[in-house]
């Protein structure tokens, strides 16, 4: 046979494999349009219209899932972002402040994600409503800060709430205390899509509720649904009508993302003219943020890669801090009339994240998600904004709470900052063992929070409990075994110690 024939042969069976690869992913598509379509019919009429949108958006996600195969980055094309495209916070600061900060402030809403629940940390219900300090939760923390910049600049910057259908019932009724606040206080919801079974790929739900043997069958698709949900919501034009131009959104758990007035100034008034569409803010790297989305220069936009895209080979690159120094903490600015605009043209482009889950009855589905930061190549202009670490104090666990509820930091008008009597800035390294993980058998185990202004590293595990008044300084690492118990006795000062089984105190 000649080599034309065999080269020809070989490409019809590689057209003909992608033709039938072709017609099956058809034949999905339609099968999953026809479960939705089940889905939808069984829709109350009052949330009709909102469920087809909702219904629609999987759609198209769906579809996109389907074209897109393996890591969704070419690892060759991957560069390190231009010097100029990510800016030191302290080279946007040394621009001051404008005299006219209300009128700047005036143009600004403040975005805050509200999807997430509490359950790993043990609560019941949403996550901002957790309390981190004094009583106060982190949604109350959130009030106290714009309100302290609506009474201090006499201004109005609105506070808005991405919920999701998991937390907005639990919140709405929570914020009739803040009636009497100086912030409006709008929300809306992120859609709400049906998880698929990883074999079959169609919707475990069989109708539109979510609860019964439903409860499992939806899920907020991620944050970087606000987008389209923002714009449905119909408040994106109702806050362009008032003259407002950007969103600052950051997570609600991040208790250092405040308004900051000099990258807003900077937004407001560019140095070069040219308005920025899209902020996003960046902090270094140390060892425990390996796993964070980072900053990269891809075919010439700045782009944001999560370590899912990554191909496995290049994981261990990725992760290296010498490599990639920065990492996203999802601290962004981004522009109201830029999102109208890329919304109605269909042009915001985020790849999509696949979120394997087992279900309580041990079936595997997959969720399909997409994040907020992603999107930052669509915009024009785009900046990263390279900030203190002080602007990313998130709290995901109870070693996270106990720094934040501790004397290293001060709270003033809802803001916490590094107290200044702690002699060096960084963090220290906490790490609570499995009998903390909940709140609330954290909460018994501390009678009151240790003094941890002088700590670098604390190692806590097995049965452990503190008295009042405990100081610990520099090293200190607790174990007690299996079976064992330890009690920390009131006043105890650990400076540099290993404390095990029966409660040795050893130098270390």
């Amino acid at each position: 046979m000649s080599r034309f024939v065999q080269d020809l042969s070989k490409a019809m069976s590689q057209d003909g494999a992608s033709q039938f690869q072709e017609v099956i992913r058809q034949e999905l598509e339609l099968s999953v349009k026809k479960e939705l379509e089940k889905i939808l019919i069984t829709a109350p009429s009052h949330e009709f219209e909102h469920t087809k949108k909702d219904l629609d958006g999987f759609r198209k996600l769906f579809h996109r899932f389907l074209q897109e195969k393996g890591p969704s980055v070419d690892w060759g094309k991957i560069q390190r972002p231009p010097e100029d495209s990510i800016q030191p916070y302290e080279k946007i600061k040394a621009r001051g402040l404008p005299d006219n900060i209300s009128s700047v402030l005036n143009k600004l809403v403040v975005v805050k994600l509200n999807g997430g629940l509490g359950t790993s940390m043990g609560c019941k219900g949403p996550k901002s409503l957790i309390g981190v300090r004094n009583e106060n939760t982190f949604l109350d923390l959130t009030v106290q800060q714009i309100e302290h910049l609506n009474k201090t600049y006499n201004t109005d910057v609105p506070l808005v709430l991405m919920n999701s259908f998991n937390t907005d019932e639990d919140t709405k009724k929570i914020l009739q205390k803040y009636s009497h606040c100086r912030v409006k206080i709008y929300t809306f919801n992120q859609s709400r899509y049906p998880r698929i079974n990883k074999e079959s790929l169609l919707p475990v739900a069989k109708d539109v509720s979510y609860s019964g043997e439903n409860t499992e069958a939806w899920y907020p698709p991620g944050h970087g649904d606000i987008y389209a949900s923002f714009y449905n919501s119909g408040l994106l034009d109702t806050f362009i009508g008032e003259g407002k131009e950007y969103i600052f959104v950051s997570n609600i758990d991040n208790l250092g993302a405040t308004v900051d007035l000099y990258i807003l100034n900077h937004l407001m008034n560019p140095p070069n003219g040219k308005p920025c569409e899209f902020v996003m803010e960046v902090t270094n790297k140390t060892r425990a943020d390996v796993k964070g989305g980072t900053l990269t220069q891809y075919e010439g936009k700045l782009r944001l890669v999560e370590i899912a895209q990554v191909p496995k080979a290049h994981v261990d690159e990725f992760k290296s801090v010498s490599k990639f120094k920065i990492f996203n903490t999802n601290n962004l600015w981004i522009s109201l009339a830029a999102v109208k605009r890329l919304q109605e043209q269909n042009a915001i482009d985020m790849e999509i994240i696949v979120n394997p889950k087992t279900l309580d009855g041990g079936l595997n589905v997959i969720q399909l998600e997409t994040a907020v930061g992603a999107a930052i190549k669509s915009f024009e202009n785009s900046l990263g904004i390279n900030v203190p670490r002080s602007r990313f104090l998130p709290v995901k666990t109870t070693s996270d709470l106990l720094l934040v509820m501790s004397n290293l930091y001060s709270l003033n008008a809802g803001s916490l900052t590094m107290s200044e009597k702690r002699e060096f800035p960084t963090v220290p390294l906490v790490k609570l063992g499995s009998s903390f993980t909940k709140v609330q058998d954290y909460l018994r185990r501390f009678e009151s929070i240790p003094d941890m202004l002088e700590l670098d590293h604390l190692t806590v595990s097995g049965d452990v409990t503190f008295g009042k008044n405990v100081s610990l300084k520099g090293t200190v690492i607790i174990i007690a075994n299996h079976g064992d118990r330890i009690d920390i006795p009131p006043g105890a000062v650990l400076e540099n110690k290993i404390v095990s089984g029966n409660l040795r105190i050893l130098d270390h």
